[in-house]
């Protein structure tokens, strides 16, 4: 089992970020252009990893939904 890939890394920054702008996950998804799910959202937030794919759709969300431009470093610590 040590040989296996950590999936769970604990709460994210994007957490964080989205209770200081009072977001929930839907309003992550209705702000979307993309297709995104709830269900990626708060796996985002849980700290489960992602695909640099769905953390680019879920970057891309929380700045349109924020009006502000995060990197993901800001939102992912890995």
């Amino acid at each position: 089992m040590s040989d296996e890939i950590e999936r769970n890394l604990g709460p994210q920054p994007i957490e964080r970020i989205m209770a200081e702008h009072h977001l929930k996950p839907h309003d992550l998804v209705a702000a979307s252009t993309e297709q995104i799910t709830h269900k990626m959202v708060a796996r985002a937030c849980k700290g489960r990893r992602l695909t640099p794919n769905v953390q680019a759709k879920v970057q891309a969300a929380l700045n349109r939904a924020t009006q502000q431009q995060y990197r993901l470093a800001d939102l992912f610590t890995y």
